[in-house]
């Protein structure tokens, strides 16, 4: 089968518009030998003559006067096919986007976040699922539309990345713990019992680097999921919990914070989505509003 060639659609719809060669012509750029030729072509292509002679002028023929309406509405359709997407009107869009983001996101950015998209958007929805690993899988199928965390060499190499806010660790010990008073040195914070988060189950990570450098080592009394877990274990215990400062916001609310004593590198955690949603003018409106919560939380 023979493709069409989809041009003499415009064409026709701009002949049957003016109802002259020369007015078409000059409507579509074209010379009007050139749009002579169109129309023979479509009279091929139609079968029927289209626009007949009558006295000095064209006059459409029963099929033109059936085609001109079909013709009209399949152009606007194309056209509104290729122009560019328009903003979405918030007050209708009713739209659930998923994010995948860990506990400490949700606890300390959530509330805000969901308060914002209210009230641009009363009838979207969000729905946060647990991060419980760095697979970028959920991005590309579209089961997730955004993610939040520290990008590293395991993440997708095609999905588009803005940073959000730059963190750092901080340690964390309950009310009346012994570092809860007094200067805090490599050495003191060392001699606790501590907390390591690692989804991976691992017992050592930069702060331990940091401290093999001055010849100290924690000891990792427990080993835990993620820093939600870890600051519910402080609360209730002498453990020593270390965590992002901003990230557990919220979660450290009635307990002591303290600068850690030795020098790690900070984090910055962004948002990731798939370049598939890069244009999509519903999830550029969802980054702005995540861009500007995490902006404004202290």
């Amino acid at each position: 089968m023979t493709t069409p060639d989809f041009n003499l659609l415009l064409t026709l719809h701009v002949l049957l518009s003016e109802g002259s060669v020369a007015r078409a012509a000059r409507r579509l750029g074209l010379s009007a030998s050139a749009m002579s030729r169109s129309l023979a072509r479509l009279r091929a292509v139609t079968g029927d003559p289209l626009l007949v002679r009558a006295g000095r002028g064209l006059v459409p023929t029963p099929r033109a006067l059936a085609l001109r309406d079909q013709a009209a509405r399949l152009v606007e359709d194309v056209e509104a096919v290729l122009r560019p997407a328009l903003a979405p009107d918030l007050a209708l869009l009713a739209r659930t986007f998923t994010l995948r983001t860990s506990e400490g996101f949700v606890e300390n950015f959530g509330p805000a976040l969901i308060a914002r998209v209210a009230a641009d958007a009363p009838n979207a929805r969000l729905r946060f699922m647990q991060k419980v690993d760095k697979d970028s899988a959920p991005l590309r199928d579209g089961t997730v539309d955004l993610e939040t965390g520290v990008v590293d060499e395991t993440s997708g190499p095609e999905l588009r990345v803005q940073a959000l806010f730059r963190d750092r660790f901080i340690g964390v010990v309950r009310q009346g713990h012994p570092l809860s008073q007094g200067g805090i040195t490599p050495a003191r914070y060392a001699e606790g019992l501590h907390i390591s988060v690692s989804r991976r189950g691992r017992d050592t990570g930069r702060i331990d680097d940091a401290l093999a450098a001055l010849g100290l080592t924690r000891r990792v009394s427990t080993i835990v999921g993620g820093f939600a877990t870890a600051l519910a274990l402080a609360r209730a215990t002498d453990l020593i919990a270390s965590v992002p400062e901003r990230h557990t916001g919220n979660l450290r609310d009635g307990m002591v914070s303290f600068p850690l004593p030795v020098e790690t590198p900070p984090l910055t955690v962004s948002m990731l989505w798939h370049p598939r949603l890069q244009a999509d003018p519903a999830h550029r409106w969802l980054r702005d509003c995540v861009r500007a919560v995490c902006a404004t939380q202290p």
